[in-house]
């Protein structure tokens, strides 16, 4: 995995808190992260955290660097329609990208190419440029178009990984449920983690 920026996007789907865990973990290992935020993900928020998400893309720079004690610069945010973000060329890709959570929506406008904004449009460049692109839909049960769509996005090599927890870890805490998920993501995009063991060790 090379080491440019990772993107990560949030979508609309219940499961920001995975979301979350993942950037502090990316920021901790001092990988340098592209955030967007759908329209969508912000209500999630509301509904899911206590955080008081900023309106601006600067403003929740600030915000989360400081609430993560990140160093300064690691992160950067993009409003979900600016098309003169870097991720949105095939000249300056990410070096993977995660949509986590990732509505039905998204998954199936960027089975289809649409690229209508800046998320779907980075996950767009990232197939194109044969870039890992991780996608963690929440949704429960799939029907036959959401299938459809994921069998078609897994045999272009997109990694769908359902949040679904396994349990042989003893969990003691929705955290813990939260970082198994988010430690197969971290698997997948080559980013070292030490949030639980491995199996057999």
């Amino acid at each position: 995995m090379r080491t440019e920026p990772i993107a990560l996007a949030y979508t609309g789907a219940s499961g920001i808190p995975y979301g979350l865990r993942l950037l502090e973990c990316l920021l901790e290992r001092k990988r340098s992260v592209y955030l967007m935020i759908s329209p969508a993900a912000r209500t999630v928020f509301s509904m899911e955290t206590t955080l008081a998400l900023p309106e601006l893309p600067q403003e929740i720079e600030e915000y989360l660097t400081k609430r993560y004690r990140a160093d300064a610069g690691l992160l950067r945010v993009f409003h979900h329609q600016d098309w003169t973000a870097p991720l949105a060329s095939g000249s300056n890709p990410p070096a993977a990208m995660v949509v986590c959570p990732c509505t039905m929506g998204t998954l199936a406008a960027i089975a289809m190419g649409s690229s209508d904004n800046l998320i779907e449009r980075a996950a767009d460049v990232c197939l194109k440029e044969s870039r890992r692109l991780v996608l963690v839909p929440r949704e429960s049960p799939f029907s036959v178009i959401h299938l459809e769509n994921m069998l078609r996005l897994a045999k272009l090599g997109v990694v769908i990984l359902p949040p679904n927890p396994g349990f042989y870890h003893r969990p003691n805490s929705v955290d813990d449920v939260v970082d198994f998920v988010v430690a197969r993501i971290l698997d997948h995009v080559n980013v070292p983690h030490k949030l639980l063991a491995r199996w057999g060790e």
